[in-house]
């Protein structure tokens, strides 16, 4: 059943019980095996089938909820304490409560893990929810509570709705939800999500509107506040760099450079995940030394001692929500979260150590040969942090560079926000 469908059909309480039938019809003929997803009118929608395959595999029970194990108090109110959508939270709260108090619903804002961080609203919709478990430090991912908004969200990557028996597990069928992903405007980074949720027959055609407006407002809070922290940092790095006799690069915790002198500016540096002052080596310049400024660091390049290059790096593809890549050798190790693109390109390249042309991967990445242009500025942007293990011509990890590749325990949860041929073909095992 599409959107517009659903849309059309819950404009009234009249058409809300018939709807919830059909959807309930549809469910469990899938279930049965009566009707496959996405090749009939009975057919659920496109983003629930793909949920509803992902989640039967991962084993979750259709009839039974699966128990919780919430976050302990100090664990929730750690990740609340360094999640950055604790800043957009009087944001969202403008832009939702009031349609949710309104509606009988509740406001929900988890992290990129699916584990509910805050929650708003209502109060007798939030003692429902409470005997689903849906409170604070629970974890709403599919591979626990099935086919819902913010699991799914977070996998599609989209704004996405789930209404009554679009649930997988029968015991959320009362339900709709609606839920947006939230990203970090800086690199893409997936922060969490948000989501508006309440008993089915709250459900009203313009709320997955709603909330990804909101959404969208809360990430153009965050570019904001992003370039007003750069602009604070670069007026107080400005007279240091103006001092220092040789090369050197002002930089924010997560790397963006506000200045540098006696270099080509790059747009960010890869620092390490917990940067501290002393000597590091980093993968664009070599040896370096790491100094506090106010808001930020000042890096220092070395001379003849940048030569010092990496031996081994560690590609981990395990996650669910995130890939990184470690690169380590004689001066250290150094880690740093990769894009989506990134983690599929560096994949493929780590399944071919004999390297791959552009177009090659443009097939491997997009089903094109084509696309090298996509390609080749994905590498250059890939290559500013890992110029020095990144070979081309083909392109490659380089001569000498020892590579290990960590892969999820089963081959169907490999990057599983790719879409890439050569990620899908990884997935069959």
């Amino acid at each position: 059943m599409s959107d517009r469908a659903i849309d059309g059909a819950i404009r009234s309480d009249r058409d809300h019980r018939a709807t919830a039938h059909r959807l309930a019809t549809v469910r469990e003929a899938v279930l049965a095996g009566e009707s496959t997803p996405g090749r009939s009118s009975g057919s659920p929608r496109p983003v629930i089938g793909e949920s509803w395959h992902r989640v039967r595999v991962s084993g979750v029970d259709p009839d039974r909820d699966r128990p919780q194990v919430p976050l302990s108090v100090a664990e929730l109110e750690q990740r609340r304490q360094l999640s950055p959508l604790a800043g957009v939270l009087p944001m969202l709260g403008e832009g939702l409560l009031p349609a949710a108090d309104a509606a009988q619903q509740i406001m929900v804002v988890t992290d990129a893990e699916g584990r509910v961080l805050w929650r708003e609203g209502s109060a007798p919709v939030r003692r429902m929810a409470d005997r689903l478990g849906f409170d604070k430090g629970a974890d709403w991912t599919e591979d626990v509570v099935g086919t819902n908004a913010i699991g799914t969200a977070l996998v599609a990557g989209r704004p996405v709705l789930v209404h009554s028996a679009e649930h997988f597990v029968r015991s959320h069928h009362q339900w709709t939800c609606a839920a947006a992903p939230l990203h970090d405007p800086r690199d893409g980074r997936l922060l969490g999500t948000v989501d508006l949720s309440g008993p089915a027959a709250s459900f009203h055609p313009m709320t997955l509107s709603l909330v990804s407006a909101v959404a969208r407002l809360a990430e153009g809070e965050l570019r904001t506040r992003h370039h007003l922290s750069l602009e604070r940092l670069r007026s107080s790095a400005a007279p240091v760099l103006a001092r220092i006799g040789g090369r050197a690069l002002a930089v924010d915790p997560s790397g963006w450079v506000v200045g540098v002198t006696g270099l080509t500016p790059p747009d960010r540096v890869a620092l390490p995940k917990a940067p501290e002052a002393g000597p590091l080596w980093l993968p664009r310049y070599g040896r370096c030394a790491l100094e506090p400024l106010p808001g930020g660091w000042l890096i220092r390049v070395g001379g003849r001692e940048r030569d010092i290059g990496p031996s081994r790096v560690v590609l981990d593809v395990s996650g669910r929500d995130c890939s990184t890549v470690t690169v380590s050798g004689p001066a250290g190790s150094w880690s740093h979260e990769l894009t989506p693109r990134h983690a599929e390109l560096l994949f493929v390249l780590a399944a071919h150590p004999q390297g791959r042309s552009a177009a090659e991967l443009a097939r491997d990445l997009f089903g094109d040969d084509s696309r090298t242009v996509t390609v080749r500025a994905e590498l250059s942007r890939l290559r500013r942090h890992l110029a020095s293990v990144l070979a081309h011509r083909p392109y490659r990890f380089a001569d000498g560079v020892e590579v290990e590749l960590l892969l999820p325990p089963r081959p169907d949860r490999l990057l599983p926000q790719s879409s890439a041929p050569a990620v899908a073909t990884a997935r069959l095992g």
